[in-house]
Order: C-alpha cells, then structure tokens, then sequence
C-alpha cells in the first residue's frame, strides 16, 4: 500500500475509533478539551512537532481549552495512511499530555487577608 492510496471506512474506523468522519470519509475530525489555554497550546506545540516531521499538517484550531483537528490528505482528496500516521501520533500525544497536566489549583496556598 503506498502513502497515497485512499483507505476503507472501515479500516479508519478500527484503527481511529475517537475519530469522527467528516465528507463522506474524506477526512476525519476530533475534539481535544483541556484544562486551560496553556495546556491546549502545548499540546498544539507538541503536535506541531511531529506533523512537521512527518511533512503532513492538520487543519485545526483553538479555543481557550479546546482544539479541533481535521486530517486529511489533500493530493489524495481523502483519506490516506499519513492520516492515520498522524492521528495515532496526536491520540497517544493527547493521552501522553493528559496524564502529565498539571492538577487544578486551590485555594490553600493563599492567605485570607482582611
């Protein structure tokens, strides 16, 4: 199989299951939410990392604490083994980064004042 032939729903689905399609399978599409914006950015920065070093970018954006990523490739006006490359890269970013997120705050480092 090259990078460029496009791939069956059915194999995506198994191997993407968080992942939604998008146009008919043309691409695909997650939401990612996160405590705040700086841990949003980073993810972002993280994934931006390896989409680069794999020379395939998502379509995505944010939000304060969330980020929507869509894959697909569009030499191939589908769905291609880069997406799926890509997604699993972003998925196991995504729970890399969740399990490191830094525990909310409290309230028992600051001092009443009155």
């Amino acid at each position: 199989m090259t990078e460029l032939a496009l791939l069956s729903p059915e194999l995506i689905g198994q191997k993407l299951p968080d992942w939604h399609s998008r146009d008919e399978w043309k691409s695909i599409h997650r939401e990612f939410r996160f405590k705040d914006f700086a841990d949003a950015f980073g993810f972002m920065a993280v994934v931006a990392i390896h989409a680069d070093k794999q020379d395939h970018h998502p379509e995505w954006s944010n939000v304060y604490n969330q980020v929507s990523i869509t894959l697909t490739t569009h030499d191939a006006a589908g769905l291609t083994a880069r997406d799926v490359k890509l997604a699993e890269c972003v998925d196991l970013a995504y729970g890399r980064f969740s399990a490191m997120q830094r525990p909310l705050s409290t309230s028992t480092d600051s001092k009443d004042t009155q």
